[in-house]
């Protein structure tokens, strides 16, 4: 998906509806019992770092979400039920936690108390007004310290309607927003021509958290995973990396504002070249962050380029379909002082990666516990992220420039430059939420400009 934020998502005015959990569903998890399955390490670290920064006096949005059309006269009663009937398939949506003193638990609704409640909210005929409500409603709807956190809303006209959705983090990551439209399409296609989808269950994202907490739980401050992660954090100067540029931060200065750039950064043709160039290194990853190493060096002057990359964690086939957050990071080193070229530098990015890729397994929030760090939050993202992804492969992705289909990501506040490209059926998507200084515009503007000269410029691959 070309990812956005609800500003530059084609949102025009119409009459907007939401769904979100029923007073019945609210009231049933009320009364729940504790889930005895703990959160994952990403999802505790999420919630504790919004806890944190709201402490502070800062209420820092984190949402993410997802937008798409659905042509012809809408049925609200069916998409209702199309809603509904995804809802159900994904128990870490009826899943959250609560406080204790210092301590989160889960409490988890079975499927049978969960449903939706429909409200007409109005109509809207200036979309600039659309935008700052559907902004403000998730914001307060999907927001990481309460329950329920996520809305669905629709914004429906005589000729269609666009769909709307926003989860707080800890309940999705980019893949599982990036195939929500196909599956809600065949839910709602099927309900509209009165048949049923015939679809077998996911595996669950709550069992996910109990299994990958159970594994990372096993390790002790002695593992290699945490002895290495302490090596690289020792070579980052006893932090988490950021974008290695200047960003135009003042020191202990206040938790500045965010903007994001977006555009395609080059076309399907050029896409496809620097794909075949880069494939027997291992393919675009390891380009974009072997351009990236030479780039960063090139405006920041740092003689390696550290970073954490994420990866997905859903390492067995039965996760594939499950909405969830299944990420980790793991470390790369470039060494670039020498000026090294394009090639060179490919080279060096496979034997990091490769040398590196499995750390990703091991929840990050558990390393730092391990190594006893202090890295108490202050920011929404505790370190810059340089991410890939090749969503051709997802569902209904050749569909999604005529669906309008966007995935939407909150610029709130934040003092790192976070960066997502993602490989489309058009072209390469670049999308980048930095610092709203003049200083990391001007970097940030730089280094993409510098990468879509260097991805057209590698040598055509002959087949």
């Amino acid at each position: 998906m070309r990812m956005t934020d609800i500003q530059r998502c084609e949102v025009r005015p119409g009459r907007l509806v939401e769904w979100g959990l029923s007073p019945a569903t609210v009231g049933a998890a009320a009364g729940l019992s504790e889930d005895s399955r703990p959160p994952a390490y990403v999802q505790e670290s999420h919630i504790r770092t919004a806890r944190s920064v709201r402490e502070d006096g800062l209420f820092v949005p984190t949402w993410s979400g997802t937008a798409f059309d659905i042509p012809g006269r809408v049925d609200l009663d069916a998409l209702q039920d199309a809603l509904h009937s995804w809802t159900l398939r994904h128990e870490t949506l009826r899943s959250g936690f609560r406080w204790s003193g210092a301590e989160m638990h889960r409490f988890t609704l079975d499927a049978e108390d969960v449903s939706l409640h429909r409200e007409v909210i109005g109509d809207f005929a200036d979309a600039a007004e659309l935008v700052q409500h559907l902004q403000y409603r998730f914001d307060i709807a999907a927001d990481a310290l309460g329950w329920p956190n996520f809305l669905y809303t629709a914004v429906v006209r005589d000729d269609g309607a666009s769909v709307y959705m926003a989860f707080d983090h800890s309940n999705v990551d980019s893949y599982s927003i990036q195939r929500i439209p196909a599956e809600i399409d065949e839910f709602y296609t099927a309900g509209i021509e009165g048949r049923t989808v015939a679809k077998t269950p996911v595996a669950s994202y709550v069992d996910f958290c109990e299994s990958e907490r159970a594994a990372a739980d096993r390790i002790d401050d002695t593992h290699e995973i945490v002895a290495r992660w302490r090596g690289f954090i020792d070579r980052c100067g006893g932090q988490l990396p950021n974008f290695p540029v200047d960003l135009g931060l003042e020191p202990d200065g206040d938790l500045p504002t965010q903007k994001l750039m977006r555009e395609m950064l080059v076309g399907a043709d050029d896409a496809a070249a620097f794909e075949a160039y880069c494939r027997p290194f291992g393919g675009s990853l390891v380009g974009v962050l072997a351009a990236t190493s030479l780039i960063a060096h090139e405006i920041g002057g740092e003689p390696v380029y550290r970073a954490i990359v994420p990866f997905h964690t859903r390492v067995k086939s039965q996760w594939s379909d499950s909405v969830g957050w299944y990420v980790g990071g793991a470390p790369i080193e470039v060494p670039v002082a020498q000026d090294p070229d394009f090639r060179s530098t490919l080279e060096a990015v496979r034997t990091t990666l490769r040398t590196n890729r499995t750390m990703a397994r091991m929840p990050l929030a558990r390393v730092l516990r391990l190594l006893g760090s202090d890295f108490r939050p202050t920011s929404p993202d505790l370190y810059s992220i340089v991410s890939f992804t090749d969503a051709r492969c997802i569902p209904g992705s050749d569909r999604w420039a005529d669906q309008k289909a966007y995935g939407l990501i909150r610029v709130s506040y934040g003092d790192k430059a976070c960066v997502w490209f993602n490989r489309l059926h058009e072209g390469l998507w670049f999308g980048c939420r930095y610092p709203d200084t003049e200083i990391a515009y001007k970097n940030m503007r730089l280094y993409a400009e510098r990468l879509r000269d260097l991805i057209t410029s590698v040598p055509r691959v002959k087949g």
